[in-house]
């Protein structure tokens, strides 16, 4: 994709899909990610959507960032590390709506934003048919945090697609 071009490759599906990519994802928190395979695979338990490793919990959830049209958003898929109360917690209503809201820590670095791991969040847990939602503090200043509250204009929008790789 280039700046005139309106669609990009799917790195998912392999499709071609018209207009900019709107999220990014990632399929495991970055320190499980960086264990050797043989060591992840017998170290954890997960789905795609829970991770367990020895003590530690985490939950894959959608950060969501509006873009200049506001009725559109970026939504960084991340996962959150929380305790294990919360995580039990989750797992119990999972096919369920919830207005719970928990404390958690960002699991993953995200290029384009200066450092981001372990910064506090909320978790809320929503609909049952969604992903649950990351909210920054309000007083958090890190970059994402304020792009969440603001939202993202076009240019870095653009900026955040090439940090990515599909610019």
């Amino acid at each position: 994709m280039n700046r005139q071009s309106t669609e990009f490759v799917c790195p998912h599906c392999g499709e071609s899909h018209e207009g900019f990519p709107t999220d990014y994802g990632y399929s495991l928190p970055d320190e499980v990610w960086a264990l050797p395979p043989k060591e992840r695979e017998s170290s954890a338990w997960h789905t795609p959507d829970l991770h367990q490793m020895g003590e530690r919990f985490f939950i894959r959830c959608i950060l969501r960032v509006p873009l200049s049209n506001p009725s559109d958003y970026f939504a960084w898929g991340l996962w959150a590390e929380v305790t294990q109360a919360v995580f039990e917690h989750y797992v119990s209503i999972y096919d369920q709506d919830s207005d719970a809201e928990s404390p958690a820590h960002i699991a993953n670095q995200l290029p384009g934003y200066p450092p981001l791991l372990n910064h506090p969040v909320s978790i809320r847990f929503g609909s049952a048919t969604e992903r649950p939602t990351l909210w920054f503090p309000p007083d958090s200043h890190h970059q994402l945090a304020v792009e969440q509250r603001q939202g993202l204009t076009p240019v870095r929008h653009h900026e955040l697609l090439e940090a990515i790789g599909f610019v």
